[in-house]
């Protein structure tokens, strides 16, 4: 009985120490630590802009969906969006400056897949937005789906799944065509209304503003009815660092969460002094913890809701009602909103 007694009490400390551990890993992230101790986080941009995601208006600053989760991030970590730095990289070039430290993390519209997860030493967040592959073809060409584009040139951007997505469907379909791949979405989206290409194969929520603002006739081009793929975007993050990808994951539920309890840039700081419900009460730090548990601030999501604003605020003023765009969240509203989009429990 002794004997068994001690076996339990090793056991038992073995689970609390291993419980100690990963306390111990949150506050010691090696990525959150180095880019404290650098004093700016270092974050993927684009060479030339993708639309409503990564951007450079006409006062040569950065704007996007995704710069504004890099701000976000930036003011979890250090507490000021300003100290986010944007790295302007090729769809080619960001998971190699990923691996090589050039980037602490690559926010650029990058799909989730299994080759990236298992083959690149690669990690990734909670998805932040889902949206499929599709084709827009000229209109005088009397196409309404895939299949109408047998002989045609189909052209695409480089070093994106896109172009293994329009490979495999057209391979399927059986549709003989040819494929043409640009380096820059500029040179793309020109050799598409300059006719070089029958079609123009992109990501929907691109073609939609593309059509949408970029070009004098939009009724001259349509959108196909085939839906290539439905693809979670998410945060890719270097293996091997829990921690940061558990700050970059709660970093995205807090901006959910928010949105979900009604917290916005405007009435963050009155939530914080007076807290509707315990839920926010812990999201803001009313209630300690969830600084503790990453090795932040206490405050560092009331900083950031008021630094950036909710998902809600973020998504409207990138691609929503207040952007040039109108793009409706569809499947990127909250689940309570017919939407997919959702947050882990907060306890």
């Amino acid at each position: 009985m002794f004997h068994k007694s001690i076996k339990i009490l090793i056991a038992a400390s073995a689970v609390a120490a291993s419980m100690v551990a990963g306390t111990q890993a949150f506050a010691q992230s090696a990525t959150v630590k180095t880019i404290q101790e650098r004093g700016t986080l270092l974050c993927s941009g684009h060479n030339g802009s993708y639309f409503g995601f990564v951007e450079v208006n006409d006062k040569n600053e950065w704007k996007g969906l995704d710069i504004d989760l890099c701000r976000a991030l930036t003011t979890a970590v250090l507490g000021d969006p300003g100290k986010a730095q944007i790295v302007p990289l090729s769809w080619a070039q960001r998971f190699p400056s990923l691996q090589s430290g050039d980037v602490d993390i690559v926010i650029k519209a990058t799909g989730w897949t299994m080759g990236r997860d298992t083959e690149l030493g690669l990690q990734f967040s909670l998805p932040y937005f889902f949206g499929g592959t599709q084709l827009m073809a000229h209109g005088d060409l009397g196409v309404t789906d895939a299949t109408g584009l047998e002989g045609g040139t189909v052209c695409v951007e480089a070093g994106t799944t896109i172009e293994r997505i329009v490979a495999d469907y057209l391979k399927t379909l059986g549709v003989e065509h040819t494929m043409v791949s640009y380096e820059k979405a500029a040179e793309l989206r020109s050799a598409y209304l300059a006719n070089r290409c029958d079609a123009f194969a992109g990501w929907g929520p691109n073609l939609a503003v593309l059509r949408a603002t970029e070009i004098d006739n939009p009724d001259a081009h349509i959108i196909l009815n085939d839906q290539l793929s439905s693809e979670p975007i998410a945060a890719a993050m270097r293996q091997g660092d829990e921690g940061f990808v558990d700050t970059v994951n709660w970093m995205l539920a807090s901006l959910l969460l928010a949105e979900e309890h009604g917290v916005t840039q405007a009435n963050v700081e009155e939530m914080a002094a007076n807290p509707p419900n315990p839920t926010v009460a812990r999201l803001l730090g009313a209630t300690p913890g969830i600084g503790e548990r990453l090795g932040l601030r206490e405050t560092w999501v009331r900083e950031m809701i008021a630094a950036t604003g909710n998902f809600a605020e973020i998504y409207d003023r990138n691609l929503g009602a207040n952007s040039p765009y109108k793009l409706d969240r569809g499947l990127n509203n909250l689940w309570s909103h017919g939407g997919v989009l959702y947050a882990p429990i907060l306890d």
